[in-house]
This record gives structure tokens, sequence and C-alpha cells, in this order.
């Protein structure tokens, strides 16, 4: 009788722990260079990353995180509802990224990779020298004088 109490109890506290465990969406990301080879000097910390559900209402469908030091990322469980989500990162300089995932009853581990962007594919409106810089299609400026 001892062990059986014993027994039952131990599967008891199993359940109690695995129920305790909430679902979550966690994962890393990285930034890597035009030949996808990871760049060891890039900052990792502090990157956003978008979690938009696209099966939800329009009010609980974006929640956003940053990532620690080492690229880590995890969304508080109790933001996150059942459906479909984009998961989404952007920084200057990479191409934007994005996967898309079916987040139900378990956690989800999602590995986002930022390629670098090819060069002149970007350009800063500080390091402009001049307004015609500025111009980013100058083919639909249509600018004429007020007539009398």
């Amino acid at each position: 009788m001892k062990d059986m109490y014993k027994k039952w109890s131990m599967v008891l506290v199993a359940l109690l722990l695995l129920g305790g465990c909430a679902s979550t969406i966690s994962g890393s990301v990285k930034f890597v260079d035009r030949e996808n080879k990871p760049e060891p000097d890039s900052k990792l910390e502090g990157v956003v990353v978008n979690m938009i559900n696209t099966t939800s209402q329009l009010g609980d469908a974006s929640y956003s995180v940053k990532t620690n030091k080492k690229g880590k990322f995890e969304a508080d469980a109790k933001q996150l509802k059942p459906g479909t989500y984009k998961i989404e990162v952007n920084e200057p300089g990479y191409l934007p990224t994005s996967k898309t995932i079916e987040f139900k009853d378990s956690s989800r581990e999602v590995e986002l990779e930022l390629k670098k962007m090819p060069v002149g594919g970007s350009r800063s409106y500080r390091g402009m020298q001049s307004d015609k810089d500025k111009i980013i299609n100058p083919g639909e400026v249509n600018i004429q004088p007020p007539s009398m």
C-alpha cells in the first residue's frame, strides 16, 4: 500500500509540473552575410521580433518582444492565443525575414536569420549629400506653378 501511494504521488507531481508549463513561442535571431555565414560582431540584443496572429481579432493580433544578448527571445505565454502566427524581424542593413507557424497547445521554437542586404540596396537619408539624392522616385514628381 505504501509503495502504491508513493507511485501515485510521483505521477501526480509529474502531471502538476507538466501542466504548469505554459505553451509559448521562443527562438533566436542571427545575422548572416550574403554567403549565409554568421556575422560574429553583430549586435544581437534589442532586436524587435513581431508576432502577428493572422487568425485573431485585430486587438489581439500583434505582440512584440526583444532579443537578449545572445539573440534569444521568448513570448509571454499570457499574451499568446492559439492561431496562425507570422513571426517577423526587420533591421536596417538586412533583408526582412519572416516565418509562419501554427501555435496551439504546445511551445514552438523559431529560428530567424537576417541576411545582409546587397551593397547599394539601402541608403541612409542622413548620408545623402543633396536634395536630388533625397528624391526617391523622380519620375513621379510633378510640380507646376500656379496658373493665373
